[in-house]
């Protein structure tokens, strides 16, 4: 039939994938690890259960596999958005409302209720464990690249100070904390982190 496109069967698999992905990432968000279960996850995404088990062998699989589909595509983001930064102490507050833009919102909600289920689960423990290393390196070469004059030490030290209090921060929001006692913090981080390392 002319005008009928057909998908092969490797985007049928990738299309049913980041289906269950993106289920699992909005199940994680909107109920929580513990009442997040598989079926609701096959409903959300409209594919049975046994296309889950087809393409991952255990639940806490599928939430590692989530959680590094979102953070692929917040990467992907970041690296756009620092490629515009400006050089030297001048892009400092913007890299660090960038980590925070990172690290906060759907994937600190995600991430949070991972770790939390992870620190009595041994299998997701080990499943998460690698996405977030994998996450923190590949983004600190991301920032590292554009830190300009910076030396690499005390980029490092300023990216890892600022995705513990971004991350901080993002706990903070999920347990309703003052969002302008946020902004304050991170505004005064901002100030801190230019007048220590913003001239190499």
């Amino acid at each position: 039939m002319t005008g009928t496109t057909h998908r092969t069967q490797a985007e049928r698999r990738a299309h049913t994938r980041t289906a269950l992905l993106d289920a699992t990432i909005d199940c994680l968000v909107e109920l929580g690890y513990a009442r997040t279960s598989v079926q609701e996850i096959c409903a959300r995404a409209r594919v049975s259960k046994g296309a889950v088990q087809h393409h991952f062998s255990a639940k806490a699989e599928l939430m590692a596999a989530a959680v590094e589909h979102l953070t692929n595509r917040l990467k992907s983001e970041l690296a756009a958005s620092l490629e515009r930064l400006p050089s030297g102490a001048d892009g400092i507050p913007a890299a660090i409302d960038l980590l925070w833009e990172g690290y906060s919102g759907t994937l600190a909600t995600a991430v949070t209720e991972l770790w939390v289920a992870a620190r009595t689960d041994d299998e997701l423990r080990a499943a998460i464990r690698p996405v977030d290393r994998a996450l923190g390196r590949s983004t600190l070469e991301q920032i590292t690249a554009v830190a300009g004059e910076l030396p690499k030490e005390r980029a490092e030290v300023l990216f890892w100070l600022t995705v513990n209090l971004t991350r901080g921060l993002a706990l903070d929001a999920e347990l309703g904390g003052d969002p302008k006692r946020r902004k304050q913090l991170l505004d005064e981080w901002k100030r801190i982190a230019v007048v220590l390392y913003g001239h190499g």
